[in-house]
């Protein structure tokens, strides 16, 4: 009966796929996993874990997903890192202090005595969380493995030294992209993300359901739709996608709307808002919505709506939003970096773009060529079964910790 479910996945990915997970977990009975990041809500490690931890449990894992607690110098200082690994400098010139860096390990301490970190294998997601290892020394018996869900193509050196003191007490970790892995002293597994297409998120809607979310949204699709979903972060250049809709907009009447929100442990989200809502000026046909976190259905409908699908980032771990379209056989105009090159074959399912004027150019030819946006759609879709679906996801963990553990 536990398996019962997985017949709604197999209908999805076919059931050879469903009987090498369960052949996986075989090998694996009497394995316990936990995972920890730092929230449980926005963002796209929210979202996997939300459902590969659900996923663990139902072939027969026992598996917890726990989330560290932080205060507000904590995350100001992780969010530093995180733009310091990513190469990309602080825009208020900021530098990682040694009392940030005090504080960076206070609170990871401080959650060690909190959290429950037993487990047979104990999964540490991004840099925020990664000094918990430390608290191996009470257990030397478990298997710790870091994932990184960011670009380390070129990280900043002070904090990467820093950080890896921690990481390199691992046993493994994982990456998205091969070009994203730095030397560390064990082995390290490229596993990219991953969407689970029975979410609400992803889940098929009915015609009449998108019309009547889009109503209550006062989203109203008479003129074509070009769609950015992203937390308000400047990795996600939401800024810069008004200035392709603007471009676009001279030579073919369309609206934009950026869906977005925040996330607990990213602070620089207000501040984001508040610049795209100064660069929209007004604009009728700009959108901004300032999501829940748990407005899956609602994104669902935007994606299936649209047009055009914009991620324009900057930057890229891998950009989740951009396999959310594809999915839905949405064609997308996406920035030439990291994870979202991993998915966009040029010209099949869309486009990669190096700047505002190249992504006006394709969002524009698109809009101008609504056949070939759905054949490009259509191929989106069926790359991503093929490549960037849960079941895939949960193979390549269980395959990770089989290797690990025996």
């Amino acid at each position: 009966m536990r398996h019962l479910n997985l017949r709604l996945y197999e209908d999805i990915v076919g059931p050879c796929e469903i009987e090498e997970i369960l052949d996986l977990v075989k090998r694996l009975k009497g394995i316990s996993v936990v995972h920890v990041n730092s929230t449980s809500k926005g963002g796209g490690v929210a979202e996997i874990l939300r459902s590969i931890v659900s996923l663990f449990n139902l072939v027969g894992i026992d598996c917890r997903w726990e989330v560290i607690e932080g205060t507000e110098k904590f995350f100001r200082t992780t969010k530093l890192f995180h733009n310091l690994l990513q190469a990309i400098p602080s825009r208020r010139k900021e530098s990682i202090t040694e009392d940030m860096l005090k504080e960076y390990i206070k609170v990871n301490q401080r959650n060690i005595k909190k959290i429950d970190l037993t487990s047979d294998v104990v999964i540490i997601h991004d840099p925020q969380p990664a000094a918990l290892i430390e608290a191996r020394k009470n257990n030397k018996n478990n298997k710790w493995i870091w994932r990184c869900h960011i670009d380390l193509s070129n990280p900043d050196r002070k904090v990467w030294d820093f950080l890896s003191t921690y990481i390199k007490k691992y046993d493994a970790a994982i990456f998205s992209m091969q070009e994203f892995v730095q030397p560390l002293p064990f082995t390290c597994y490229i596993i990219p993300p991953s969407i689970d297409p029975l979410s609400e998120k992803n889940r098929e809607l009915s015609t009449s359901q998108i019309k009547d979310i889009l109503r209550r949204m006062e989203i109203y699709p008479q003129k074509p739709i070009l769609l950015q979903v992203s937390r308000f972060d400047y990795f996600k250049d939401p800024v810069g996608v008004i200035k392709v809709y603007r471009r676009v907009k001279k030579r073919v009447d369309c609206q934009l709307i950026l869906a977005g929100g925040e996330a607990r442990d990213d602070p620089e989200g207000p501040e984001v808002l508040r610049q795209i809502r100064r660069e929209a000026k007004d604009d009728p046909d700009i959108h901004i919505l300032n999501l829940a976190p748990d407005s899956f259905v609602q994104i669902n409908a935007l994606q299936r709506s649209a047009d055009v699908v914009i991620q324009k980032s900057l930057r890229e771990g891998f950009g989740l939003t951009v396999t959310e379209a594809l999915w839905k056989a949405r064609p997308v105009v996406g920035g030439n970096v990291g994870g979202i090159r991993l998915q966009i074959k040029e010209g099949e399912n869309g486009f990669l773009v190096n700047s505002v004027e190249e992504a006006a150019d394709r969002v524009e030819y698109l809009l101008r060529n609504p056949l070939c946006a759905r054949k490009m759609g259509e191929v989106g879709r069926k790359i991503v079964k093929e490549k960037f679906l849960i079941t895939r996801h949960l193979k390549d963990y269980l395959r990770l910790i089989k290797s690990i553990c025996r």
